[in-house]
């Protein structure tokens, strides 16, 4: 670890997020398929979520798979799933080696069976893992988890569960996808995009921004903890006076 990495880490983002964007384009500026970005993009994955672990980051969030992205190309789709699929089926055994807990928010009903039955493996083999959590955000979109969790809401004070008069905002995100676990510290936007793309929309609003340039898969160690530098030199006020 370099050592002026050491001094960043007294002040760790506990909980990272990332939307990796940049995969397509990666692969068109060199002459490549879409799929063979993806491929990289998931080589990307495995190297970040090892990284994260390491450095005893608690939760890393990855945007793997929007709402949206059911409207891109059948082909492309269908290549995505398989590639989840032979990720989850070929990194489980890394994940328990590494003490990574697996985790999912989103729809999930909406994702392949056979994806679908692959995940919920992972997420057993590793429920037990002590160290890292990751969270694959699949089928995901933060205006569909605000409905949903409105949806949850409603059906807590028809069943007499709650009382209308004790909704705040803690209690709504105890209806969310991510209520078991902290809002994001730090968020990461690969390809500088300077947009949210429907991710996490309610837990982000205190999270610091790290954009930058560079593609998805060519995103390694350094340019993480020049993120977690950045970060670390934020002083984060939450809507107080500094």
């Amino acid at each position: 670890m370099p050592a002026n990495l050491k001094e960043d880490l007294k002040n760790l983002p506990r909980h990272i997020a990332i939307i990796m964007d940049g995969n397509g384009r990666w692969a068109k500026e060199r002459g490549l398929p879409r799929t063979e970005g993806h491929r990289r993009g998931a080589d990307t994955v495995r190297a970040i979520t090892e990284e994260c672990g390491a450095l005893g980051v608690e939760y890393l969030t990855l945007y793997a798979f929007s709402a949206e992205n059911w409207k891109r190309p059948k082909r492309e789709v269908d290549a995505l799933m398989k590639l989840l699929e032979q990720f989850l089926r070929t990194r489980t055994p890394e994940m328990m080696e590494q003490n990574v807990r697996l985790q999912a928010i989103g729809r999930l009903h909406d994702l392949p069976q056979t994806c679908q039955q692959q995940l919920h493996r992972s997420i057993e083999q590793t429920s037990q893992n002590t160290g890292l959590t990751l969270i694959l955000a699949l089928s995901y979109g933060g205006r569909e988890e605000i409905v949903d969790g409105v949806k949850s809401l409603l059906e807590s004070i028809e069943r007499g569960h709650l009382d209308k008069g004790m909704i705040d905002t803690e209690v709504f995100s105890k209806h969310l996808y991510t209520r078991y676990y902290p809002d994001p510290d730090l968020l990461i936007r690969t390809s500088g995009e300077m947009r949210l793309s429907n991710f996490l929309l309610w837990q982000l609003s205190y999270t610091e921004f790290y954009i930058t340039q560079t593609l998805w898969p060519d995103f390694g160690k350094e340019e993480l903890h020049q993120a977690i530098r950045a970060y670390s030199q934020r002083h984060r006020r939450f809507g107080t006076v500094a």
